[in-house]
């Protein structure tokens, strides 16, 4: 199956439903974010991102943010939409690995005042003001080079300057143990979404809470992984009622989880149908 546009859809309708610990899922809404949302904004990116290698990877994110923001009245995936551009830019066919680096070295300048313009139309909280290049202005770097400046502040900004080695090096061999486990996707969904979480602070936490309390998560993430504790298991909902109740949400894991799973897909890595149980 090659069609990328269903691909995007099954990996954030996946994403989203498993209950992962501190994010929105089928079992858990936040006050302003629903479960619900989560799927219209999957339904409308599909179209656009079907097609993605025809097209310059700024005109995609602002199409697929545009699409989204009709659905939806609050960002539920810019960074999810960020994510899957580039991989989605890779020509049917090809090997992820390889391709990627080709399709970050191309980003232009344009692509860069496109994907701003979506930031800013996305309103995702807790930006700040940058020193260089900021959201708010026009910018004159490239979109790589945009990323660059923000890599230390933004996970997603440093898979474009690190031609997504996080998929390739914790995702998407997080995915493969739990599935060679014979664990269910949901399981095996929840996995990846731990190792994210255990190997380096999440960018949403760190940037709405700090990096104490990104710091804290991480290393609980990392003791659970290291205890082998897997989906479902009290351990899980502990740390679930933890993350709650302290609104430390690890939006930028499950970005990453999405992705993963996109990219699963493309390599043919995920035989579908999958069965949920």
């Amino acid at each position: 199956m090659q069609n990328l546009g269903v691909m995007a859809q099954l990996a954030c309708v996946w994403e989203a439903t498993a209950r992962k610990p501190g994010n929105v899922h089928r079992a858990a809404d936040f006050a302003k974010l629903h479960y619900v949302d989560f799927l219209a904004s999957a339904a409308a990116i599909g179209g656009v991102l079907d097609k993605a290698w025809f097209r310059p990877v700024g005109e995609i994110v602002l199409d697929a943010v545009k699409a989204t923001r009709q659905v939806t009245a609050t960002n539920t995936n810019l960074g999810i939409i960020l994510a899957l551009t580039p991989l989605a830019a890779v020509i049917p066919g090809r090997e992820l690995v390889a391709e990627i680096p080709k399709v970050l070295r191309s980003l232009t300048v344009a692509d860069a005042v496109l994907v701003y313009e979506a930031i800013r139309t996305a309103e995702p909280g807790g930006l700040g003001k940058a020193a260089q290049q900021d959201i708010a202005d026009r910018p004159t770097v490239t979109l790589r080079e945009a990323m660059a400046l923000a890599e230390n502040r933004d996970r997603i900004a440093w898979q474009y300057t690190h031609n997504f080695a996080d998929l390739f090096e914790i995702g998407l061999p997080a995915l493969a143990r739990a599935m060679n486990e014979g664990r269910t996707p949901e399981a095996a969904i929840v996995a990846v979404h731990l190792a994210f979480m255990a190997a380096f602070r999440d960018s949403l936490i760190e940037r709405k809470f700090g990096a104490a309390s990104a710091d804290e998560v991480q290393g609980e993430a990392g003791r659970l992984l290291a205890a082998g504790v897997a989906f479902p298991s009290a351990e899980l909902d502990a740390f679930d009622r933890t993350l709650r109740e302290r609104r430390w949400n690890p939006g930028t894991s499950a970005d990453l989880t999405a992705a993963s799973l996109f990219a699963a897909l493309r390599e043919g890595n995920i035989p579908l149908p999958w069965p949920w149980v």
